[in-house]
């Protein structure tokens, strides 16, 4: 749900009684368009950059999108131990594909997104994270993402990321046991799934629903990656990695250390940190707190 005057952009999360809100320039919205999907608009603000919002919800700004896209990659891509084919479900924006394809044993990077334009657009107003959409190892698809892993051939991928909006509209389906398992049957031995998975403030009924249908899809392991994202609701996201056949009990520590491309937030040590939890969190998702 959104508002906006001649001068400010705000984001009201109904559900949390709460509102974000970001101060525009001049030129204020700077690109809108309806697709067969969604609603898409850019705005220009003082002090985050250009923004990017899909039916009025913040996707992301210039400022603070490395804090999500790192999370979302490189977590997953160093606790896998050979990871060399990746699926992206969603992500139009391509700012997680770019991480993943910092990595260079990633030999392929296969994005499927459902919105063309979203794409397209990033392209135009946001060009640094479309810089390796003309890799060689990236694949761009467009169509429906449910449809593409149940579809993809068994074990044909050691990492599946799904970055996805919020789970309403066409993002419904990828917070469900039925998409969920057939990741499963698409991730080889060892695979990792991670998914965008809201604010563990705000949302833990969300992250409960999800620990539930992964475990009831036949993961092994599941963990919550914790790190801050100021422009979504409450400031406090998470991803939640699940493994197919292995614990989440390490990672490629020494090659997080020795990572051979820069990083504004994610390292060793942040990836540590991010698995660790409050007490409410794992009350909630061990089903004695309140959720």
């Amino acid at each position: 749900m959104r508002k906006l005057d001649e001068n400010w952009f705000t984001e009201v999360a109904a559900e949390a009684g709460s509102a974000f809100s970001l101060r525009l320039t001049a030129a204020g919205r700077i690109h809108e368009e309806r697709t067969p999907y969604q609603l898409i608009e850019v705005y220009e603000t003082e002090h985050f950059g250009r923004l990017l919002t899909i039916d009025g919800f913040v996707m992301l700004t210039e400022r603070d999108n490395f804090l999500y896209h790192e999370m979302m990659s490189h977590p997953a891509l160093y606790t896998h131990p050979a990871p060399r084919r990746v699926l992206i479900i969603g992500g139009g924006d391509c700012g997680t594909l770019r991480e993943v394809l910092r990595h260079p044993e990633v030999e392929s990077a296969r994005q499927v997104e459902i919105d063309e334009r979203v794409t397209r657009v990033s392209e135009r107003f946001f060009p640094q994270l479309c810089e390796a959409n003309s890799d060689p190892r990236a694949h761009l698809e467009f169509g429906d993402g449910i449809r593409f892993v149940k579809e993809a051939p068994a074990a044909g991928f050691d990492v599946i990321i799904v970055d996805s909006t919020d789970p309403i509209g066409p993002a419904a389906g990828l917070f469900s046991q039925a998409f969920y398992a057939d990741c499963l049957r698409a991730l080889d031995a060892n695979g990792i799934l991670v998914a965008q998975s809201e604010s563990p403030l705000l949302h833990q009924k969300l992250l409960l629903s999800m620990h539930t249908a992964l475990r009831g899809a036949g993961f092994l392991d599941i963990a919550v990656l914790n790190f801050p994202q100021p422009v979504y609701p409450s400031g406090w996201w998470s991803a939640t990695m699940a493994c197919k056949d292995a614990p989440l009990t390490g990672f490629r520590e020494e090659d997080a250390r020795e990572k051979p491309f820069p990083t504004r937030y994610y390292n060793a040590g942040i990836h540590t940190a991010s698995m660790a939890a409050p007490e409410f969190l794992y009350q909630a998702l061990a089903g004695t707190g309140p959720a």
